[in-house]
């Protein structure tokens, strides 16, 4: 089973996901539904987050690169303070997967920040995600500064950031 969700992941990431129409940045920000897990707790908040630098990880549970973004994007998040870290899934909470289930993997893999759903794929739409994992940097007014469909490293990361902070 590892191997199918390791090739729809690389699938995924190579083809982008089925059914998601572009649309205008300027529809960010984008409000959406956070969860009560670790570093995060259960309303809602804006992606991007108003009038901060903001890095927004889009994932899947099922996505095995996505594991491996989230503990680069760990590594790097202590030297970024005044930066705003934003993960959302699209998938959609229901019996086979539930909220609880997003909060234990995100608990499972060290996630320490406002975890959120999408599950209109809004966002994924916002930011033109090709693939998972994405990531999306944005500046204080909002405005996309950089975004990757697949894995980006540490020191991309740090790049990226280091120019708008």
């Amino acid at each position: 089973m590892g191997l199918g969700l390791t090739g729809g992941s690389l699938w995924v990431a190579q083809n982008g996901l089925p059914g998601i129409q572009s649309r205008d940045e300027d529809q960010l920000p984008i409000r959406v539904e956070t969860l009560d897990t670790r570093g995060s707790t259960a309303g809602q908040t804006l992606v991007p987050t108003p009038d901060t630098v903001t890095v927004v990880d889009l994932f899947a549970t099922w996505c095995a690169p996505c594991d491996d973004q989230l503990a680069i994007l760990n590594a790097i998040r202590a030297e970024y303070e005044e930066v705003s870290f934003i993960s959302v899934t699209n998938e959609r909470p229901s019996k086979t997967l539930t909220r609880a289930d997003i909060s234990e993997w995100w608990s499972r893999h060290n996630g320490a920040w406002i975890v959120g759903l999408d599950p209109g794929s809004e966002l994924l739409a916002a930011f033109e995600a090709g693939g998972l994992p994405y990531i999306g940097i944005t500046d204080e007014d909002g405005t996309i500064e950089f975004s990757h469909s697949g894995l980006v490293g540490k020191k991309t990361l740090r790049d990226q950031l280091d120019s708008l902070v």
